[in-house]
């Protein structure tokens, strides 16, 4: 068995990393959309509708199946023998930006059943929350290259 998993394990890693980026290109481009829905609805601009279709089908079609991915793959790679010490701190800190992540993930989707009810935010407002899955990318980079 663990001959199985030590052949399959470069390519859930390989799966896990493109799915990671699929989810993270989502994480980064749904929270532009939202300032740019939220100014044209504030100026009194009707084209909001191309953004709902864009936001839902970008969340639906692309980001929930890549989070899943992602989430499933690095399951898996966590439960492979001997690749993660739980007594180091790096696996504890990725952990958590993860479950940050989702969070992150979760508050995108209410926000878009909010602005496609006309009840969002301001522009700034989602462009300083634009800001969450970098801070959270960038420990996750490190917690899993330095391995603090």
């Amino acid at each position: 068995m663990t001959d199985l998993l030590s052949m399959l394990y470069p390519y859930v890693k390989a799966f896990h990393v493109m799915a990671v980026i699929s989810w993270m290109a989502g994480l980064f481009y749904l929270p532009r959309l939202f300032v740019y829905h939220a100014e044209r609805s504030a100026q009194g601009h009707e084209p909001t509708a191309s953004f709902v279709i864009m936001e839902q089908k970008l969340l639906r079609m692309i980001m929930n199946p890549a989070m899943i991915a992602t989430w499933i793959s690095g399951l898996c790679l966590v439960m492979t023998p001997g690749i993660v010490s739980w007594a180091l701190i790096w696996p504890w800190t990725k952990a958590g930006c993860v479950l940050g992540m989702t969070w992150f993930h979760m508050w995108c989707a209410r926000q878009r059943r909010l602005l496609e009810a006309g009840k969002g935010k301001d522009g700034r407002y989602y462009r300083m929350m634009n800001e969450v899955p970098t801070l959270l990318m960038m420990v996750i980079v490190l917690s899993v290259i330095v391995k603090f």
